[in-house]
């Protein structure tokens, strides 16, 4: 899996992180790709693939090849997108056999695959409600090696240090009547991915565009901006971590949402999120938005303070706040 440093290299009109020179050694020593610590929902959507390229090869619609079974053609669609598994291994080796597969080594894998992608993730079990679409996100997020975000009002979660965190959870909660309960798994659980981000094994690679206003954006009191401002700047310090700032003094482009670009392992769909008004995550792999998505980030990093300048940007923040 290729580090990124804080320089930039522009290619193809993007400017992309440049990659450390032992990438080429690390991926010799894997075959000829980066390894990567499968995960349920990566291997959710990993099997997906394999039976839509197994149903397409049979000749099959999703309708005829869930006609007379055990599940109905929903639960294969979801199953083929990655978002469930099925209940049973006899399900996956009833679909297996009317797509004409019959070596049983292959249909052992597929079968020990689907157990594997049954497994519990490390979020479930908590006992508290979370929004639409958070589980797929989370899933999506915690086997991606990279994510590019940015945000226009607020620092992305990713990023958030706790107090700051449990203070846009306090702004926000008369007005989606939230309860307390909810605030602080919500919070914590915001903690929990951050720590992707500073494990030894494999960290995270994060590329992040903060927006000037949000930076400014007062959440909380100027300890907690302090605060926040200084996690930053240690995250910036990282080998993984990108963080460049969006001025607001520009006339470039800023998205009017946020922007979360997954880029996922072996040949796994890269898949974008978006929260919606409604308090829902929205996620998804289509190639027009993932491409839509990657545009609207590429703008702005066009646009963006150089990674280098970001660290004293911060501390200038941290003056201006505590005067």
């Amino acid at each position: 899996m290729p580090s990124y440093a804080h320089g930039f290299r522009c290619a193809h009109n993007a400017c992309q992180p440049a990659r450390k020179a032992d990438d080429g050694a690390q991926m010799r020593q894997n075959g000829g790709h980066m390894a990567a610590k499968p995960r349920p929902t990566a291997r959710r959507i990993g099997l997906g693939q394999e039976l839509r390229q197994l149903r397409k090869e049979a000749g099959l619609t999703i309708a005829e090849a869930a006609r007379d079974m055990h599940f109905d053609e929903t639960t294969l669609q979801r199953v083929e997108t990655g978002w469930k598994s099925f209940r049973q291994a006899g399900h996956l080796r009833e679909l297996l056999e009317r797509y004409g597969i019959t070596d049983e080594e292959q249909v052992n894998r597929l079968v020990a695959l689907q157990r594997d992608a049954s497994s519990r993730e490390w979020w479930t079990g908590t006992g508290t409600t979370m929004l639409s679409g958070m589980p797929r996100f989370l899933g999506v997020e915690s086997a991606a090696r990279e994510i590019r975000v940015f945000h226009p009002t607020v620092i992305p979660g990713l990023l958030q240090a706790k107090g700051y965190a449990r203070a846009v959870h306090e702004l926000h909660k008369p007005i989606d009547e939230t309860t307390t309960e909810f605030m602080e798994h919500s919070v914590q659980l915001r903690m929990r991915r951050k720590e992707a981000l500073t494990r030894d094994d494999e960290p995270m690679k994060v590329w992040a565009v903060l927006y000037e206003p949000a930076l400014r954006y007062t959440i909380g009191d100027a300890d907690i901006m302090q605060e926040q401002y200084a996690a930053l700047a240690e995250l910036a310090a990282l080998e993984n971590v990108t963080i460049q700032v969006l001025p607001q003094s520009g006339s470039g482009y800023v998205a009017l949402h946020d922007v979360n670009i997954m880029i996922l392992d072996d040949g796994l769909p890269t898949t974008v999120q978006s929260d919606t008004p409604w308090s829902t995550v929205a996620v998804t792999d289509k190639p027009r938005e993932v491409r839509r998505f990657s545009r609207m980030f590429d703008a702005m990093v066009a646009d963006a303070r150089s990674p280098q300048d970001t660290p004293e940007f911060l501390h200038q923040l941290s003056r201006e706040i505590a005067r």
